[in-house]
C-alpha cells in the first residue's frame, strides 16, 4: 500500500461491507446509485459476477478486467464500463485504488 491514500474527505465516507479479503471501500451514497473509493490488495481474482451498470477509473494500480470474453489490462488514467447484467470478473496482482459508480443504490452495504 502507498503512502498517499485518500483524502480524510474520503475516509470519513461510511465504509462498504466488502466480502472479499483484502479490499476496502468507502461509500458516497445517492438517491439512486453510488460511488465506491475502493483500496484493493494484490487479492488475485474476483470471481465471475453481474450487477447493475458500473463505471469506473483506475487511481493507481493495474488490473486486468474481463468484460463478457474481452479482457483488457487498465492502469492508472484508464476507464472502464461494465453494461447491466453483463458478468465480468477482475484480477488484481498489484495494489489498485480504484474509484467505481454503480447505477443501483444498494450495490454495497455500510459497515
Amino acid at each position: 500500500m502507498t503512502a498517499d491514500g485518500y483524502p480524510k474527505c474520503i475516509i470519513d465516507l461510511p465504509k462498504a461491507k466488502i466480502p472479499f479479503l483484502g479490499v476496502k471501500g468507502w461509500i458516497a451514497q445517492g438517491e439512486s446509485s453510488q460511488t465506491v473509493f475502493f483500496e484493493i490488495e494484490p487479492i488475485g481474482e474476483v470471481t465471475p459476477h453481474s450487477h447493475g451498470a458500473q463505471f469506473g477509473i483506475v487511481i493507481e494500480g493495474e488490473m486486468q478486467l474481463t468484460v463478457g470474453e474481452i479482457t483488457n489490462t487498465y492502469t492508472k488514467g484508464d476507464s472502464y464500463f461494465i453494461p447491466e447484467g453483463i458478468v465480468h470478473h477482475a484480477t488484481f496482482n498489484t495494489f489498485c485504488r480504484v474509484m467505481d459508480y454503480f447505477a443501483e443504490p444498494d450495490r454495497y452495504e455500510h459497515e
